[in-house]
Order: C-alpha cells, then structure tokens, then sequence
C-alpha cells in the first residue's frame, strides 16, 4: 500500500502511476481507499486536475519515505550478517583531506569489500554539518564543529597549529614557536572563511602582535604554493600542509602560545536515524586510525 500511495504522490495520478508500477489502475485505487477507509480520513483530494495530498497525505508520505530509507538500511544490516558485506557509504569531507590518510584508509577498506560502494564528496566546512544532517551524507568529516542537536560526533583528533615555512628557513629547526617570533616575517594571512582565519586574530589579540600582511587568501592551496614559492611564512595546522611536509616542500614548527586551542577534526553522523552496516564499518576504520595528518 505504500507503495503504491508514495508512487500516486509523486505522479499526482492514479492513472500515471498505475502505469509507473506496471499494475492496474483499480488495484492501485482499491490500496488507496482501503488505507483511508482504514484511517478514517482521506489521503488525497481528488481534483479534476488530479490527486492532490491532504494534510493527514502529506504526514504519511514523510513517514513513509522514512520507512523506505530505514527499510533499506535494515536490509544492509541483514545482508551484513549474511557475510554479504554490500551497501553504499556517501561520506562529506573538507578538502584538505583530499590527501593523506583518507584515500589510504577508503582504499584499504574497498580492497577489504569490494562489494560497499563508497561516494567522497568535498564540501566546505561549514555545509558538512548540515549535509549530515539532512540525511544526504552518512558520515562527516569536518573541522571543529559546533554543538547541534542534529549531528553526534563519534570521534575527533585534535591537529596542532603551527608556522608553515618553506624548506631551509632559518625557523625550521625550531621544536616549537610562539607567535610574536613572526614579528619580522612577511606573514601570509588565511582569511575567512577558512577555520584557521579565526584563530590567526584571537593569536594577534592575545599577543598584541597585529600582522599587517601584503598577501592573504581564503584558499588553503594557494597559501602553500606562497609559502613554497618563498613569499613568506603562514600559520595554518598540520593536516592542511601533511602531504607537502611529506614531499620536503614545506617545513611546519607547531605553535606553544598559552591558551592556544588545536584545531579538531570530527568525525560524526546524523542523530537520527539508524545507521547502515557500511556506513558503520566505514566509521570504525576511520576511527581506527592513530593519526589523522599523516
């Protein structure tokens, strides 16, 4: 019956979705009228020009549209426990994770079961929460998110700020710096709506250090091909320069201001809703993971 009830919802016909589902129209119709029958109220206005919800139609549809989502999950978990290992994972993910530990980790796991479909989609920061939200993305990987009755957040790192340089600079060989050491360095500034943005200026207010810089960018890669090219230094984490410290092109001294919070990266899920096999087992090999930058 639900079936048939969402598919005449959809088309605004008996006719159109009779024919959508390959069965009679009087079959379709007889679903109908026994549902409201069974309700006590009517599902659809029937207009000239066709079938049109009512308000108790439109509260079944959102009810039977979540059915059909939670049904299929349940039919992954079903499947799982069969030795089936299939199903399909959208995951959102910030860019800087478009290197690193995250292909590593998604090749791992496709190797492990071929049979889980998995679907990267790159999103900025702040519409990774409500991607996870609403449902359009099983999982989110994301920076320092804030607190939201829609999203949980089932792990995190924590990922040290710190001064990226290029190779052989004079500061390269430092274990740590503290901010006001940038004080003679042309300093390339990250500006919103990048995440560091915000922590770059409570760094100047805690300081007192105002950086007045020629370059600035809201784009993660173009301050490290500044930074590369020798146009000067930047404050950005570790996981936004992990690949390029890897290939000898940058050099990265984390920053020990007092008071200085680490940037975190999450990994969460929507609130509601059950969780799919896959989804879930992507999860755990994420979480599995010691470190998140390299």
């Amino acid at each position: 019956m639900l079936i048939y009830f969402v598919e005449v919802a959809r088309q605004g016909s008996v006719r159109k979705a009779s024919e959508h589902l390959n069965v009679s129209a009087s079959a379709v119709d007889r679903q109908i009228l026994a549902a409201e029958e069974d309700m006590g109220v009517p599902l659809f206005n029937r207009l000239p020009s066709g079938m049109r919800l009512t308000s108790a139609g439109e509260f079944l549809l959102r009810g039977a549209l979540d059915w059909r989502k939670d049904f299929a999950r349940i039919r992954e978990q079903i499947d799982d426990l069969e030795g089936l290992r299939r199903g399909a994972v959208r995951m959102a993910v910030i860019e800087a994770l478009a290197h690193g530990f995250l292909p590593r980790v998604i090749a791992t796991m496709h190797a492990r079961y071929p049979g889980i479909a998995l679907e990267i989609c790159v999103l900025p920061n702040d519409s990774i929460a409500q991607s996870v939200a609403q449902g359009a993305c099983d999982l989110g990987l994301l920076l320092n998110p804030q607190s939201s009755r829609d999203i949980t957040v089932r792990a995190f790192r924590e990922i040290p700020l710190g001064v990226v340089m290029p190779r052989g600079h004079r500061l390269q060989s430092a274990k740590t710096l503290r901010f006001n050491q940038l004080s003679e360095e042309n300093v390339i500034r990250p500006v919103d709506p990048l995440e560091i943005a915000e922590q770059f200026r409570m760094l100047e207010v805690s300081t007192g250090l105002k950086i007045n810089s020629a370059l600035s960018s809201n784009n993660i890669a173009v301050i490290r091909s500044l930074v590369a090219q020798g146009s000067g230094v930047s404050v950005l984490s570790q996981l936004d320069v992990a690949q390029a410290r890897d290939e000898g092109r940058l050099s990265f001294v984390p920053l020990s201001d007092p008071g200085l919070r680490p940037t975190t990266l999450a990994l969460c899920h929507a609130r509601k809703g059950l969780m799919s096999s896959a989804a879930a087992l992507c999860l755990r090999f994420i979480d599995e993971q010691k470190s998140w930058t390299a």
